[in-house]
Parts: C-alpha cells; structure tokens; sequence
C-alpha cells in the first residue's frame, strides 16, 4: 500500500467508526466580577471573593465515580480586569495525613494534596493551559497539547498562596489575563478543576469524572462564561535581563569572565495570537539533564527545558495523537542553541504563535553565531493546524536550516488526527495518518520520505494501540529528532486493567494491568533488525499508591555492523535472542520517606547483563527539605569483555518559600567518569521577576582503574542573572 493510499485508508477508518450523535452538553458557570483585588495569603477574607461563582462541591473521578466523599472541596472563581483568581477549599477528615512533597518551582506533585485548574482559552478541545498549587502553596504549569501529558517545563507568570486550616486547606491563585492566549471575541472558555488527595489516591472533578477521561482531554471540560470583558491591553511585555558570569578551564587552564545582557519581547494581540522577539537569548538558569546510560545503538532522547522555546510549544506538536512519540520527532527545538553537547550562541530569534477560530499557527526563526565547530545559520521552523470539525484536525509543517551550518536543509510534513471522547457511546478513540519528506544540501541517495497511521483506544479497562510507521533510509530531519531512519516499524499493544470488586484482594488491590506490548522492525528490504514481545503477568497499583511489577521480555536483535557497547567491548555482527526478565517494586507517593526498585536481569546478546536500579527519598512534613538518591548498576559478562556501568544521582532541596529555593544536583557516571554539580538560588521576587545565582562545578576521574578514586577539577561557572519582566 503506498503512502496516499494508507493515509486515506487511516481517515476512512476514523470517520467509519465515528460516533454520529453530537457532544453532550457540559456544565457551565458563569465567572464572577469585581473591582477590588485579592491579597494572596490563602486566607479567603477578601470582598472579592463574596462576588465570586461558587462550585460546591467537586464529584469523585477515581476510584469510584460519583459516590460521596469525606474530602470536600468547595471552588470559587472571579475576575477583575487584568486577574482571574481561584480558591479552593479543601476540607479534610484528617488534616496531620495531608502530604506535601515539594516547594519547588514545577517540582513533582504527583505524591501531593493538590488543586488543578485548566483553561481552553480558544475552546478548540485540543490547546490549552494548566495551573497547579498544593498544600504549600508550590506552583506548577503546563502547556496542553491533545489529551496526552502536557509540557511542564513551560513557566507562565502567575501566583499562588496555600494555608493550612484546622479543616484541611485552602489556596488562592491569581493567573493574569496577558498569560495566557486567546481570541478576543471569545465569550467561553473551556475549564475544568481537580483535587487529589494522594494517601488514597482519591481524584475529585468538576467535569469529566468517569475513569475513561483524563483531566487533559479537554473535549470533556466544563464552560466558563463571561470571559469576555477580557483584554491584553497593550499586549506588550518586555523582559529584559543582565548577567555576571565567570568560568574557569583546568585542562588547558584559563579563567575568563564578564557580563551579558539580553531581552525577549512579546506581544499579545487581540486576535489571539502572540508575537515574542528575543536578542542574545541566555538559558544559564536552565537546569542541567539528568544522565542516562545509553547500551543501545541509538541516541538518547532528552527533553526541552528552555524557556523561550517552551513558550508556544504545543502549536508545534506534530505527533500529538500520531504514536510517534520520540521515534520521530520533525520539529525538536533542542537542535538550536546545541551541537553535538556544545552550546551554540543565538543571536536572535522570533516567533509567531495563536490561534483564530479554525486556524492555528506557530512560525519560529532564529539566528544563531559561529563556533569553531559550526557555522552561522538561520534556522526556521513553521505548522499550521486546520480544525476541520470538533474532532478532525489537519497540520502542515516545514523545518528549513543545518544546526551545523554546512548545508541548507529541509523537511516538509503533513497529518491528520482523529480524536473523540464519545466513541461507542462515552469512550475514547483516537486515529491518525502522517507523512513527511527531507531533502537539501548536501543531497542524499535513497529514501528521502516517510509515513505512518496509528489508532488507539486508551481507556481505563481497555487500553489498546497499532502503530506502522515507515522512515526512508534518506530521511534526514536536521532540526528534528530520528533514531532510526532506514526502518519499518510495526508496534501492537493491549492492556486489560480490572479493578476488584468484592474479592478478597480489593482491600488492599486498587486496579491490576495485564499488559502484552510487540514491536517488530525491519530494513526496508523487509529483513528483520529487531523485535521484542514486552509481558507484563502481574502489575498492581495499591490502595495507598505502592506499585509491584513483574515483566517478561523477550527480545532479537540483528547487528549488521560491529557494536562497541562500551569502551574496548566489541559485539560482533550477527543475529542474537535472548530473553530479559524485569522487577520493579515502590512504596507510596504520599510517603515522606519513600523508596523503590527496578532491575533487569537475564540474557543479553551472547552473555548476560543484571541492571539494578533503586532510589530512595525523604521529604520534611512541610516540604522545605527534599533529598534524592538514585542509582543505576549496570553489569554485564559478555564473552566479548565484561563491563560495569554505574550512575549515579544525588538531588537535594531546600525551600524557604515557593518564591526562594536553593536546589542541588550531582551526577557521576562511570562512562565519561564526570562528578558535575549544579548548584541554583531561585529567588522569585516578584512574579516575573526573578534572581538567578547559578553554580556548575565539574571534576573528573583521570584514571579508569575502578580502585583509584582521584578526581581532578575539570571546569567551574558562577552566574548571577537578573531577569525582570515589564507589562506596560
């Protein structure tokens, strides 16, 4: 079947099984109005809020839909002409239980009592924006993009204060109108808001509450009216900063210091689109990877965390419903700023993104400088989305430019995506096709295209995928990500997920997963290079959130060339079966003190390899002190050598408050042999603007003898950076 023909094929079968009744009409509730502001303290005594639209009461979503609960919550919603602001109220049968992890800036609150609100400012069901504060008052947001994870790294300005109350807790949010996006004749958006309690892994909702929706999925969001009286005003903010920098090299050595300054402007307009400019960008205050062991023949994915490319990201999402996930990413925008670990400077850069009505649009280009490994080169980036109905979205992207600067490329693809929430009546559904082709200077031989379809129905009993995919051998996304061109790829998957009813199990058994995952990939001449069957017998989630896992996996590889799997450790050409077997037990996420492991064990190629993973955490009862040991041993006695690979990860955090944190990480990985520490004052003066004072010390193991532990100093950097946001 050639490329049209599977496309056509992909959307035939979505609008096949497509429900034919219309949407459901959802809550809806008129936001309240005042003139007078809120002092954020979490202490709700305010004259505003007595102007505020009240919910009662939100509905339990998990565990069991719809049936009463101790953990009452009663939300308030008003506006005044620049805020929205929301309280909660949380009521809790047993205050001393409630659990608090973290103070931190986007830290994890997944083992948190936590209130969640999310807007659909365009009230497309697809785009939108996520807020979240718990019980101490740490902030987290997010960009949403479909019904999948949303992008955290993302940082809006915005403000949050929580208390805690002889009866539970309470918190106040402030979200200005100018950080979000929409459309100015908007009279609704979507909304919805959600508590979790985590020691019983109870999840209360306004809208959405059966155990198929997912707080993401904003087709099943409520309405909020009256957001009409809203305006960007001037639309412009202006964030300028300064920075001191000094860094040191011991090998050569050499000390050089300095200063910088830079600004990034934006400018939100009425129509719902927002234009950002940026000269000198600087990321200092980015937070370093966390390192992986890499013992494929890959390379290793790490995520996005700079701002300025964070803002706007989900009108970039090409794979958003498609199965693609990181096998093929067309647009990633870590390829600019970074070459092959080396930072690469931009000059400058802007962006267009929005939306209006059916339309979307995100258009990125940016400048970046010379280096002695690259070339000055602009780099430019663009999609746009056409909602053909409440279900049916189409995209059109282009990528154009070389992170290196030797050549000018390109990469043009199209999609389309299928999504509803009402399938065979309240399920969810979701179908998708896409296609994509590269091409440029320097000019490959081969195939320079690829395609792909994939259904899916993830839902809470059933959850079920088919994935093809076909990546020409000559398909080469510059400004993309693509382990593995020349390759079809064939992914089938299912889990069956009960959850006991009367059993004897059901007092301590929360839901169970009986997962079976196959992948099957071959060359493009159909010869096989790898498959794996991934088995899960026996995976249950607790009442009280511990999780044990038992896997079984067996597993081909095909090596066409020599495999250096690690130093002086050669795998030779060939076909090799082995069979690897997995463990993996925690406890809790409302525990301060938690602990877990994951290990691997069995064959691996011709010999065996045991991979021994394991963390421990301890957090203090009101989240100012958090530590964090990870670790992973990797071992394995091949007959072609036998190799030790060991990682290791020490994080700790001290908060006075969410607005001043100092947090710490070191890394050590036997590979490179680096000891790196990243050192970080956040200080959050006022919201938009912060104080950076930044830490990276480096040192080394020159000697690979496992017994000599000498280290010698490898780099050190001290930056202070100021950045200050400015709304006329």
């Amino acid at each position: 079947m050639d490329q049209r023909a599977l496309t056509a094929t992909a959307l035939a079968a979505a609008c096949l099984f497509a429900p034919a009744r219309a949407a459901d009409s959802a809550a809806e509730i008129r936001i309240g109005v005042t003139d007078t502001p809120v002092h954020l303290d979490g202490i709700l005594d305010e004259e505003a809020w007595r102007h505020a639209a009240i919910i009662q009461d939100l509905t339990q979503q998990d565990p069991k839909p719809g049936e009463p609960t101790p953990f009452t919550t009663e939300i308030r919603i008003v506006r005044d002409a620049r805020f929205i602001y929301i309280a909660a109220i949380c009521r809790d049968p047993d205050p001393d239980k409630i659990a608090i992890h973290t103070m931190l800036r986007d830290g994890s609150i997944t083992g948190d009592d936590s209130i969640a609100v999310i807007f659909d400012t365009f009230e497309d069901g697809r785009t939108g924006f996520y807020f979240a504060v718990n019980a101490a008052g740490a902030r987290v947001d997010a960009l949403v993009s479909g019904s999948g994870d949303p992008s955290l790294d993302w940082d809006g300005i915005w403000d949050a204060r929580a208390r805690r109350t002889a009866e539970g807790w309470t918190a106040e949010i402030a979200i200005p109108a100018r950080t979000l996006r929409f459309a100015k004749d908007g009279a609704r958006w979507g909304f919805n808001v959600e508590r979790h309690v985590p020691r019983t892994r109870l999840v209360t909702r306004w809208t959405g509450t059966t155990l198929d929706a997912s707080f993401y999925d904003l087709k099943r969001a409520g309405k909020l009216a009256g957001v009409d009286g809203f305006r960007q005003g001037t639309g412009l903010s202006v964030s300028p900063y300064v920075l001191g920098r000094r860094t040191a090299e011991f090998d050569p050595q050499g000390t050089s210091g300095g200063g910088e300054a830079g600004i990034d402007v934006t400018e939100n307009f009425d129509s719902g689109f927002s234009a950002v400019g940026t000269l000198n960008t600087d990321f200092a205050e980015t937070e370093v990877d966390t390192r992986q062991i890499n013992l494929t023949r890959f390379p290793l994915f790490f995520p996005e965390k700079r701002t300025f490319f964070l803002e706007g990201s989900n009108q970039f999402d090409f794979g958003g419903g498609l199965g693609l996930d990181v096998d093929f990413i067309p647009f990633f925008s870590r390829r600019i700023g970074l070459f092959q670990g080396h930072e690469v400077p931009i000059l400058g850069g802007a962006k267009l993104v929005g939306q209006r009505g059916p339309f979307g649009i995100g258009i990125l280009d940016t400048e970046t400088g010379d280096t002695p490994r690259t070339r000055a080169t602009n780099l430019f980036s663009g999609m746009t989305t056409l909602d053909a109905s409440d279900h049916l979205r189409f995209a059109a992207m282009a990528t154009v430019g070389d992170p290196d600067g030797a050549g000018q490329s390109w990469l043009g693809g199209l999609n389309a995506v299928y999504r509803t929430e009402k399938f065979l009546g309240d399920k969810n559904f979701i179908a998708g096709a896409w296609s994509a082709r590269s091409g440029g200077d320097p000019a490959g031989t081969g195939d320079r295209g690829g395609f792909g379809a994939h259904v899916e129905y993830p839902n809470d009993l059933w959850s079920l995928y088919a994935t093809f995919r076909d990546f020409g051998d000559a398909l080469e996304p510059a400004l993309g990500f693509l382990p593995r061109p020349g390759t079809r790829q064939y992914e089938v998957g299912g889990a069956y997920q009960p959850r006991p009813g009367s059993a004897w199990w059901s007092s301590w058994a929360r839901q169970f997963y009986y997962e079976t995952f196959a992948r099957y990939i071959t060359d493009l001449d159909g010869q096989p290079e790898s498959w794996d069957v991934f088995v899960t017998p026996f995976n249950v989630g607790t009442k009280g959130g511990g999780h044990t896992e038992v896997n079984w996996d067996p597993t081909y590889e095909r090596l066409i060339a020599p495999f250096e799997i690690s130093p002086g450790v050669v795998i030779p050409p060939g076909d090799y079966h082995f069979t690897r077997y997995r463990f993996e037990l925690q406890t809790s996420l409302a525990r301060r003190l938690r602990a877990g492991t994951s290990d691997w064990f069995g064959e691996f190629y011709d010999g065996k390899l045991t991979q021994l993973g394991a963390f421990v955490s301890y957090t203090s009862r009101e989240g100012h002190v958090s530590v964090l040991l990870n670790t992973e041993n990797d071992l394995a006695t091949l007959p072609e050598g036998d190799f030790t690979d060991r990682l290791f990860l020490l994080r700790a955090v001290f908060a006075a408050t969410p607005d001043l944190v100092f947090s710490s990480n070191a890394q050590y990985d036997s590979t490179s042999r680096e000891l790196g520490f990243n050192n970080r004052v956040r200080y959050t003066i006022r919201p938009g603007t912060d104080l950076y004072v930044v830490w990276n010390r480096g040192w080394i193991r020159p000697f690979p003898d496992p017994g000599d532990l000498t280290l010698g100093p490898q780099s050190d950097e001290i930056v202070v950076k100021l950045r200050h946001t400015w709304r006329p």
